[in-house]
C-alpha cells in the first residue's frame, strides 16, 4: 500500500470531510489517528476502517481544551517515533452575522478552535513530522477566507488567520526540514458545516466529502512544492 509504515493524524475526523479522509488514508495504508470531540461517532468511523481492513486509534479531544493538544502530542509520542501526516480539518462555523452583531463568545470559541488550536497543533507535532522523512502538512480552508464576503466575517476572519499561520509555517520550515505544507480549499462540499450555512441548498447538487478525501490523499502522494494551494475541482 501507498503510505504503508506511515501515520497520520487527523482533526475532525468523526463525520465529514475528516472521516472521509481517515477512511481513505487507512484505505492506501496508513495508520491514522482520529481525534474529535464525540467518542461514539469516532468509534463508527474506527470501526468501518477496520472493517475494510485498515488501521487505525481514535483519540477523544476537544481542541479548546487548554491542554487537550499537548496531552493529545505526547501520547502519539509516546507509541510513535514519528508522524508523517497532519491533516487540519477541525474547525467551527460562529452563526453568520454582519460584523457588528458578531457573538463574541462563539466568534471567541472558533477562534480557539481555527486559530488557536492550529498554532497548538504545530508546535506540540513539529518535533514528530521533523522526524518523518517526508512528514506533510494539509490544512483545509475556506472561500471566504481569501474572499471576504458579507455575514461571513467572523468565520472567514478565523480561516484567514488559519491561512498565515500555516503560509508562515512553511516558510519556517521550508529549508531546515523536510516538512511540507499544503492548504486546500474544499469547495462546495456536503458535510453538516454546509448544511447550517446553506439549509436550502439541495445536498445533492454539491460533491461528497470523499471527493475531498481521495484528492487529500492523492496530494499526500505527490511531490508537491511546500507553500502549495488547491480548490478541489467539484468534478473529481
Amino acid at each position: 500500500m501507498v503510505f504503508a509504515g506511515q501515520t497520520a493524524l487527523v482533526t475532525g475526523a468523526s463525520r465529514g470531510i475528516g472521516a472521509a479522509t481517515a477512511k481513505a488514508l487507512a484505505a492506501a495504508g496508513a495508520h491514522v489517528v482520529m481525534t474529535a470531540r464525540t467518542t461514539k461517532e469516532l468509534e463508527a468511523v474506527e470501526e468501518a476502517i477496520f472493517g475494510a481492513g485498515g488501521s487505525a486509534t481514535i483519540a477523544p479531544v476537544d481542541l479548546a481544551e487548554p491542554d487537550g493538544i499537548a496531552r493529545l502530542a505526547t501520547a502519539i509520542g509516546q507509541r510513535w517515533d514519528k508522524l508523517d501526516m497532519l491533516v487540519i480539518n477541525a474547525a467551527l462555523l460562529p452563526q453568520l452575522s454582519s460584523v457588528t452583531d458578531i457573538d463574541q463568545k462563539a466568534w471567541n470559541k472558533a477562534m480557539t478552535v481555527n486559530v488557536l488550536a492550529t498554532q497548538a497543533l504545530l508546535a506540540n507535532f513539529h518535533q514528530l513530522l521533523r522526524a518523518s522523512p517526508d512528514g506533510r502538512v494539509v490544512g483545509l480552508t475556506t472561500t471566504v477566507a481569501a474572499s471576504p464576503r458579507a455575514f461571513w466575517g467572523a468565520y472567514g476572519s478565523t480561516k484567514a488567520a488559519f491561512e498565515v499561520l500555516l503560509d508562515c509555517y512553511a516558510q519556517e520550515v521550508a529549508n531546515l526540514s523536510k516538512i511540507r505544507v499544503a492548504i486546500v480549499n474544499p469547495g462546495a462540499t456536503r458535510t453538516a458545516m454546509r448544511a447550517r450555512a446553506y439549509p436550502g441548498e439541495d445536498p445533492a447538487s454539491v460533491k461528497s466529502p470523499e471527493v475531498v478525501a481521495d484528492r487529500i490523499v492523492a496530494l499526500m502522494g505527490e511531490s508537491f512544492l511546500t507553500g502549495h494551494r488547491e480548490t478541489v475541482n467539484p468534478n473529481r
